[in-house]
């Protein structure tokens, strides 16, 4: 055989090897491994709270693993399309169903994906004071309009264009419990909780749009208000998204993502820390980590680094 016959052998032999590998796939099934993928990530985020942290959590432990980690504050809408469109990888702050408007269409048709469902039992729904339900009698969506007066006819809601407002007008706009006469005020999270405080202070009753985890919570005791006619959404769980191909692209990082899990409790504390204690979000994820090794730990089991070896929880 002379040095020509032998190269092409060879090359047969290459070519022959990598195809058998590439037919037998991943064994496992799932997520790809070996070797971290490509190693930059782009989350998306609003300003709240635990969502900061849970980001921040990601983004500590990823970068500890070699991958370079990128945070957007954009809207939930605006969210939605980063992800739809492939400009942004993945998104930990999915409530569903109360964001189902808004990401939808984008899920049934398999431009976005979901990983997992990071915090369960979550509520996202108009609410009020204890104190008025007990002193007004104020339960169930349907005993707001027989108080109207008290209420001055409004709900307060958060910034224009989340699905909570959205969900809010709707109920108006359709007349829902009556409430075809109410009016939607609508504002900034921190506009809008610092003016229930003040009503909160002063006695006076309030409804506005609540949800947990939250700090509010924690400082206020809070009725949800029952709904019997299934006017609203809901919001039963908190999932993380990502763009189509994710977990193509980005294996070891989407293995990650899918087996974080937040506690209620813990998710409301996050937030308590940052509103009211004043710790930064990157802060509050430092400690956390440092103090939960071991969930941290079953996060990244079977999750490489972006050199290939196995993660590990920061030390």
């Amino acid at each position: 055989m002379n040095s020509m016959q032998r190269r092409i052998a060879a090359a047969s032999v290459l070519v022959l090897t990598t195809s058998m590998a590439a037919a037998c796939g991943n064994p496992e099934g799932g997520f790809g491994s070996g070797g971290g993928g490509e190693t930059e990530v782009t989350l998306v985020e609003q300003p709240w709270e635990d969502l900061m942290v849970e980001n921040q959590i990601a983004k500590q432990v990823l970068e500890d693993a070699g991958y370079s980690v990128n945070i957007k504050d954009l809207s939930v809408p605006l969210s939605a399309q980063a992800l739809a469109k492939g400009d942004a990888d993945a998104y930990l702050g999915n409530w569903w169903p109360s964001q189902k408007e808004v990401f939808g269409d984008s899920i049934d048709a398999g431009r976005i994906e979901v990983l997992t469902t990071l915090v369960t039992g979550v509520a996202y729904e108009p609410a009020v004071p204890k104190f008025v339900a007990e002193e007004y009698g104020v339960t169930s969506l349907a005993d707001l309009e027989p108080n109207a007066e008290e209420f001055g006819g409004e709900i307060l809601g958060i910034e224009p264009g989340t699905p909570g407002n959205n969900s809010v007008q709707k109920m108006i706009d359709e007349d829902a419990y009556g409430l075809g006469g109410w009016t939607l005020v609508e504002s900034s999270t921190p506009a809008m909780l610092a003016e229930v405080q003040t009503r909160v202070d002063n006695g006076r009753p309030v409804v506005f749009l609540a949800w947990e985890p939250h700090w509010m919570n924690i400082e206020w005791d809070l009725v949800y208000l029952d709904d019997p006619e299934d006017a609203w959404p809901g919001a039963g769980e908190i999932r993380i998204a990502a763009r189509d191909g994710f977990g193509d692209d980005h294996p070891n990082v989407a293995r990650f993502l899918s087996q974080m899990r937040i506690d209620r409790e813990t998710a409301s504390e996050w937030v308590h820390q940052v509103s009211k204690e004043d710790v930064a979000p990157a802060d509050v994820a430092r400690q956390w980590i440092s103090d939960n090794p071991d969930k941290v730990g079953n996060w990244l089991e079977g999750v490489e680094t972006a050199e290939g070896e196995p993660a590990e929880a920061p030390a």
